[in-house]
């Protein structure tokens, strides 16, 4: 089995760059239109927000996969899987952090993963309102804006610097695991969504660590993290992978922009008997 760490071996054809990144322009446009605007906001069946502006940045980003890349399939939040048998498949998830969208809050991001029989070769968060693009492209060191990003060094839990979304998003089984991690850290942070992983890429934090994300929440992450020299993985330190006949399981994350401190935290989410 592949390190927990090391990056998916499958290179990309830069032409598929390209078109991750008009995708996150297409996105990006739509969402800068509805960003503080007056909005109808639905719940859907999980009890998460939803909004119109959601789904035509998710129909922008399909439509230019079905002009330029025909044969690849797609998986995205809002419109669900077509042609998940594909070797290529795009997973989407138009705004991730859409509660921070409809609040005004800056901090969401578009995540655009390009998956290659399951693993995860290509990302991108797109932030439209700061206008930073974080790319990871297997092989490749990442970048924030075209320029090179790394993690920074923190192989000590007690000098970490530590995110998650909220502690509401963790459940019975998983916040007690959480707030074991959460004690040790120096400081422990919430709000974030995917600009966490960014923050964290780019060497701004140490640790992220969250429950219950979907494919659609954490595949474009998978790159840019690597490609920076961090380490995320799920709890049990498994690599994390989108195998279609799963459907959209949940999954617990750890990220990490040190690998001895990603063991440290790992070793604080186990169950203890």
């Amino acid at each position: 089995a592949r390190g927990a760490g090391a990056a998916p071996a499958a290179r990309v054809d830069p032409e598929l760059v390209g078109l991750a990144l008009r995708m996150a322009d297409a996105a990006g446009e739509v969402c800068r239109k509805y960003f503080r605007a007056p909005l109808d906001v639905e719940t859907k069946g999980d009890a998460s927000p939803v909004t119109k502006a959601d789904r035509e940045a998710e129909a922008a980003m399909r439509a230019l996969v079905a002009l330029e890349a025909p044969g690849h399939g797609i998986l995205g939040e809002e419109h669900g899987l077509q042609g998940g048998d594909d070797d290529f498949v795009w997973v989407l998830d138009p705004i991730d952090g859409t509660k921070s969208f409809i609040t005004g809050k800056p901090l969401f991001g578009t995540l655009i993963a390009l998956c290659h029989r399951g693993e995860p070769v290509l990302g991108v968060i797109d932030q439209p309102i700061t206008r930073e693009r974080w790319l990871g492209v297997a092989g490749l060191a990442s970048t924030l804006n075209g320029e090179p990003i790394s993690t920074r060094p923190c192989p000590a839990l007690g000098e970490a610097f530590l995110y998650t979304t909220s502690p509401h998003n963790f459940g019975p089984a998983t916040l007690p695991l959480f707030a074991r991690l959460r004690d040790e850290v120096r400081i422990p942070l919430y709000g974030c969504d995917c600009y966490a992983y960014g923050l964290l890429a780019a060497g701004h934090c140490d640790l992220v660590c969250e429950s219950g994300l979907k494919p659609y929440d954490y595949m474009a992450l998978v790159p840019i993290i690597q490609g920076a020299g961090g380490r995320i993985t799920d709890w049990e330190g498994a690599q994390l992978r989108w195998d279609p006949a799963a459907s959209t399981p949940q999954a617990e994350v750890l990220a990490a922009g040190d690998p001895e401190l990603h063991r440290a935290a790992l070793s604080q989410l186990q169950p203890r008997h």
